[in-house]
């Protein structure tokens, strides 16, 4: 008689090129934001200026006046037109036809400007306290560029005043309707300005 073979049957050795794939596919890089995107060639082109400058200027030298001095640069790349005080569309916020006045960087554009630089420069290592970004005379100066070209074009600029949700405001009536009501109806009276409840108002 034969003798019968005993054990399992062999299994299949797992390799690592038959096991499923695991690994999940790569992520793309997060793309910045237009703030960020902005902000970034902003920094870019204030350094730009600097290498330019006569003579050159390095960021530890930096003040608030050579800020002045850059945003003053910019006024010849402005698109908005700022009349003069002898123009006679001078306060016009819509002149009939065109003037020789010259074209200048508008208030808004340079103070979102300096907030981005403000936040670039710390970005980039340097220390709040030293910001030339954030010094007094820049502060000064965007004051008033915000006035002389408010006055020159006829446009206020006025702060956005936030909607205030309505409020519910709650009081009591202390007034005894009691025999009002108890002659009306034959009830006992239980009204809501005798029993202390509290009416809101809208």
């Amino acid at each position: 008689m034969e003798q019968a073979v005993s054990g399992s049957p062999k299994q299949p050795d797992p390799s690592p090129s038959s096991s499923p794939s695991t690994s999940a596919p790569p992520v793309p890089p997060q793309q910045p934001s237009r703030y960020e995107s902005q902000k970034r060639r902003d920094w870019n082109t204030f350094l730009q200026y600097l290498r330019n400058h006569k003579p050159p200027l390095t960021l530890a030298r930096c003040s608030g006046a050579h800020v002045l001095e850059f945003l003053k640069y910019l006024d010849q790349f402005g698109k908005t037109k700022v009349h003069v005080s002898t123009c006679p569309f001078f306060g016009h916020p819509d002149p009939p036809s065109s003037c020789p006045c010259p074209h200048k960087q508008a208030w808004g554009s340079l103070d979102a400007l300096i907030g981005r630089l403000r936040a670039a420069y710390e970005e980039n290592g340097g220390r709040p306290d030293t910001n030339p970004f954030a010094a007094r005379a820049v502060r000064i100066y965007l004051r008033e560029v915000k006035e002389s070209q408010a006055k020159a074009r006829g446009i206020p600029y006025e702060k956005k005043k936030r909607k205030r949700k309505p409020t519910v405001t709650s009081v009591r009536l202390d007034v005894d309707l009691t025999s009002s009501i108890a002659g009306n109806d034959g009830s006992n009276g239980d009204s809501p300005a005798t029993s202390g409840a509290v009416l809101p108002l809208g």
